[in-house]
């Protein structure tokens, strides 16, 4: 009989360490599932916000566009306002200077606003052609040797914007 309760002891033995081995690894299992289920949660979290700032920067970038020249407007709008108060006392002004003066009082006016938004008048009489700034009306035989391939005549001003072309000077190029 000791041998059986022997044999019966290890049996019971084996089946309790089996069953604390089955244990511990359903632990593990609902543990990494657990596990699994915050990472996944926290990936769903993080996704939502990145789509959320995504939209977002959309948005904001759709209004930055729509009213980037708002500034501009609002510096440009009292000429509006005097190139309006002239064309009034056009009728009424008797002295062709005073009227002379108004309308270069309004073209400073407007010419510094433009200045400061960042817009540059082009200077092309004189400089070597440049197929990047000009645009090449027609070409005229040159007045000088010194002239050759240079700009002699501009028909239309070429401005820059903060360094970049946004209008080509049309110009008459010298042969």
């Amino acid at each position: 009989m000791g041998k059986k309760n022997t044999e019966k002891e290890a049996e019971e033995s084996v089946v309790k360490e089996t069953t604390e081995t089955q244990n511990e690894t359903v632990q593990k299992e609902l543990s990494a599932e657990e596990k699994l289920a915050e990472l996944n949660d926290k990936y769903l979290r993080l996704y939502a916000d990145f789509e959320n700032f995504r939209k977002r920067m959309s948005r904001e970038r759709v209004d930055l566009i729509k009213f980037a020249s708002e500034e501009t407007f609002k510096q440009i709008i009292p000429v509006l306002d005097d190139f309006e108060r002239a064309f009034k006392s056009i009728n009424t002004i008797t002295d062709i200077n005073v009227l002379k003066q108004g309308e270069e009082l309004i073209f400073n006016k407007f010419k510094n606003i433009l200045t400061q938004s960042g817009l540059q008048e082009m200077k092309s009489v004189g400089e070597v052609f440049d197929s990047e700034i000009h645009d090449a009306v027609t070409n005229i035989p040159a007045p000088s040797e010194k002239m050759k391939g240079k700009v002699i005549e501009e028909i239309e001003k070429g401005y820059y914007l903060n360094g970049k072309v946004i209008r080509h000077a049309k110009v008459v190029v010298g042969q």
